[in-house]
């Protein structure tokens, strides 16, 4: 591991802090960056993101595509989880916390829309970030890539009748710009830079190519802390205005992402899947597709609202959470290895 990888925990913490003082130091500067954005894919983040998921699937070798059969019961437990359990599970955690033991501490006119917004963060599985966990807990390149484009598919048809049924409402309008613009950006866009990036150094020697990916990898993880800093100082305001509200709301996300990357991670180890499966598997499982909750609970609930701030904090606590579920996964390789069928 290099210095960026075995100190990230310091690093990520350092440009949160660096992202919220910018935030507010700067305010003008951030405020032009967030609003260069296409159907909410904020654009400045979309090209960093590009930087930080390239050097993945620079390793995803597209003749090896049909190995990805053999581990069908890896894409079954992470369709299981992505799309049955984890929205499930967010619907009786809000309930349980925002509509109960928290609910004293919460503004009571919010409580509803709180909840509307944590379910619609659990019901959009991770796109782009999934690329960087895995790789960071050396997971399969070409079975990231095919879950995170199955999720994509079954996104279009799922998303809007689950969120429907956990909401109550009879109809959702969902952003198909974002959710479209968001496949182009992070996969299509992302697969053919990298698989040009990777003809071109495979035509020169074994040790080039090697060097090649060290070289992009340590951009990608620069790149992965400049995004922390760029979505704090976008959100800083926010932070220093409701930091108990959003404290709070941080408790069933975080107990959702735990629920979820676990049980991913031990079904896959009972389904007798490798560890470099799981983690991948266990990874989507926790994550979300930020860019599409925050446009659905905007175009849904408007802009201040309590739906819109809850997704936000999704962002927010996104990559610290992460970053555990990896050193939980790779931490416990030797386990998981030894209790395989």
């Amino acid at each position: 591991m290099n210095i960026f990888e075995r100190f990230l925990s310091v690093w990520v913490l350092l440009c949160i802090a660096l992202g919220v003082l910018f935030g507010q130091l700067f305010p003008q500067v951030f405020a032009d960056l967030a609003q260069m954005q296409y159907a909410q894919v904020n654009m400045p983040v979309a090209l960093l993101i590009w930087v930080m998921i390239i050097p993945m699937l620079m390793k995803v070798d597209f003749s090896s595509l049909h190995q990805v059969r053999q581990h069908w019961r890896g894409l079954a437990v992470t369709l299981l989880v992505n799309w049955v359990i984890k929205p499930c599970s967010m619907a009786l955690l809000a309930w349980f916390f925002i509509r109960g033991v928290l609910a004293d501490y919460l503004p009571t006119e919010q409580l509803d829309s709180y909840v509307a917004g944590l379910i619609l963060l659990a019901a959009a599985p991770c796109t782009a970030m999934v690329f960087v966990w895995s790789r960071l807990s050396q997971g399969d390149a070409l079975f990231t890539l095919t879950q995170v484009a199955l999720n994509d598919v079954v996104m279009l048809f799922a998303f809007a009748p689950i969120v429907g049924l956990l909401l109550g409402m009879s109809a959702i309008t969902v952003p198909l710009e974002t959710l479209l613009t968001s496949v182009l950006m992070y996969i299509v866009i992302p697969v053919v830079i990298a698989q040009l990036l990777r003809a071109a150094l495979l035509r020169q020697a074994a040790s080039s190519w090697q060097n090649w990916l060290q070289v992009l990898s340590r951009f990608s993880m620069a790149a992965l802390l400049l995004t922390l800093i760029l979505l704090f100082a976008f959100q800083g305001e926010k932070i220093l205005q409701q930091p108990l509200v959003i404290l709070l709301l941080a408790i069933p996300i975080t107990l959702q992402v735990i629920i979820n990357a676990s049980l991913a991670y031990g079904l896959n180890r009972a389904v007798g899947e490798p560890h470099a499966i799981a983690c991948p598997s266990a990874l989507i499982g926790a994550s979300n597709f930020f860019e599409l909750a925050v446009a659905t609970a905007i175009s849904l609930f408007g802009l201040q609202s309590g739906a819109a701030l809850a997704t936000v904090v999704g962002v927010l606590v996104e990559v610290p959470l992460m970053l555990l579920v990896v050193k939980a996964v790779n931490a416990s390789r030797a386990w998981y290895q030894a209790g395989l069928r």
